[in-house]
């Protein structure tokens, strides 16, 4: 097998396990998400939102961008196989997360009353903040336990830890939810913080490491660059995080914490069904892409082998969305949300721009050019908020899902030109060719979710899906032997799940 064909193989197999596990986190959130809608309703989850969109926000601050910094360094260790400074870089993340973390739940708990009442324009959910505030550490001190997994590669066991986490979460909040319905949405969240917490632990620590102490002065050092690091690259989830909070307020104010809650249902739908395969695409393309960014040739060819496979697995996810995306909010929630449909279709033909962009974009974030990723970051994240109200302010809730597709095509416009004219970073005739059909197959989906005729508009709909996935298969066995990989699949399910990773 060629390294070309290994490289694909591996981009398969490793989106392949994560896109099995957020099928499940899928079913979870389903569950979840139909959970909250039947016994809250979308009040109920518009306070949910705003509460998680706070402690985002304030998360984005506090956790000074370990997330991606930790698994930079880690993976650049573990390829060149230092132990000694693999083993210092973990301890010193520890300390970190710890201080971050702390330094979060603090943050909230002593702007508890001002988060109140920006938030929710009262002080009736100081309380909530307070108790919330601890989930910050908690999600903290998984993200480190997380990012040691990721930077070794350890794709099974970090699978495992977001699927279990996810669903002891549920499972553990469900009583709550059920007995005591509006007030048990503070203890839901923290309980499925400390889920989270508990298995990202229970699987990072099988990891063998050196025993070693680190002095202060070199403690102080190297916490400073990976800080430094974090702080640069987490600058636009910072903005984003910023963005969401803000857009979320104005909706609150002009439309009530039910629209809240209907805007939220229709864009964790989006994330949770048409975007499940970023986290898959980014769990094992960020250290791979990290390995490689200093030579321009691998990362050129690592991003375009990530562009051609994510978009031809993403296409079929999107055309059957747009078919059954009326029954599948059905299945999700209620009649209560049959309104954000309009929204969520055409929301989800922005996926095949951001599939693309997606991959670029983390070809700028690695390389770390700070003034180029501020700039970018500024800019994107204006464009969103500022397409966002305006979509909302003309159009309501469809608004929104325009926005959407409008900035990750006009995001993928602008990533495209800016990696070309910092990297030179250019597409080959046979991605063109392909996304090229990937576009027009998506563009067909949501036209023909227009017709007014049921016969026609299904028939049509369904015929798409069905070419989408021929097409995405017959491309992906060009690159690799598709029916090998599903001899195995058996054998991969059952080590996946009652096996212990290795």
């Amino acid at each position: 097998m060629s390294e070309s064909n290994d490289s694909y193989e591996k981009i398969i197999k490793a989106t392949s396990i994560f896109g099995g596990v957020q099928v499940f986190n899928f079913i979870i959130s389903m569950i979840r998400s139909k959970l909250i809608s039947v016994l809250i309703g979308s009040t109920g989850m518009g306070i949910v939102a705003l509460l998680n969109a706070t402690i985002n926000f304030i998360a984005g601050f506090t956790s000074l961008g370990i997330e991606v910094s930790a698994v930079k360094y880690i993976s650049r260790n573990y390829v060149d196989g230092d132990s000694y400074e693999l083993s210092k870089t973990i301890f010193i993340i520890k300390r970190i997360v710890w201080v971050s973390g702390i330094l979060g739940a603090l943050s909230v708990l002593i702007l508890s009353t001002k988060l109140s009442k920006i938030t929710f324009g009262n002080l009736e959910y100081t309380t909530s903040f307070i108790w919330v505030s601890m989930t910050i550490l908690f999600r903290q001190l998984s993200v480190g336990q997380l990012a040691i997994l990721q930077g070794f590669q350890k794709l099974k066991s970090l699978a495992k830890a977001n699927l279990y986490g996810s669903f002891f979460g549920l499972l553990l909040s469900i009583p709550f939810y059920y007995y005591l319905k509006l007030e048990a949405i503070v203890p839901a969240i923290i309980i499925s913080s400390i889920a989270a917490l508990f298995f990202s632990y229970k699987y990072s620590n099988r990891i063998k490491l050196d025993k070693i102490e680190v002095v202060k002065k070199e403690l102080y050092y190297e916490s400073k660059n990976i800080i430094f690091l974090g702080l640069r690259l987490s600058f636009s989830t910072i903005l984003t995080a910023f963005s969401a909070y803000y857009l979320q307020i104005y909706i609150g104010n002009n439309g009530g914490l039910a629209t809240v809650g209907l805007y939220n249902a229709g864009f964790v739908l989006l994330n949770s069904y048409v975007g499940l395969i970023f986290t898959s695409m980014a769990t094992d393309y960020l250290p791979r892409l990290s390995a490689v960014i200093d030579n321009e040739l691998k990362t050129n060819e690592a991003v375009l082998q990530q562009t051609l496979i994510g978009g031809l697995i993403i296409t079929p996810i999107i055309t059957l969305f747009m078919l059954f995306s009326k029954y599948i909010v059905l299945l999700l929630f209620s009649n209560e949300f049959l309104i954000i449909v309009p929204m969520v279709t055409i929301g989800a033909l922005g996926m095949i721009f951001r599939v693309v962009s997606f991959s670029i974009g983390y070809m700028v974030l690695i390389k770390a050019d700070t003034k180029l990723f501020i700039k970018s970051a500024i800019g994107f994240n204006a464009l969103n908020l500022v397409l966002n109200l305006l979509g909302y302010y003309y159009y309501g809730l469809l608004g929104l899902g325009i926005a959407f597709t409008l900035h990750y095509l006009l995001h993928l416009i602008f990533v495209k030109m800016i990696s070309f004219y910092n990297y030179h970073f250019t597409f080959d005739i046979e991605f063109i060719k392909v996304y090229i059909v990937c576009l027009v197959l998506c563009l067909t989906a949501y036209l023909s979710t227009l017709i007014e005729n049921e016969t026609l508009k299904y028939s049509l709909s369904g015929f798409v899906f069905l070419f989408s996935l021929f097409f995405s298969l017959k491309e992906i066995n060009k690159k690799i032997n598709l029916i090998s990989i599903a001899s195995k699949l058996k054998t991969k399910i059952y080590v996946f799940l009652f096996k212990k990773n290795v």
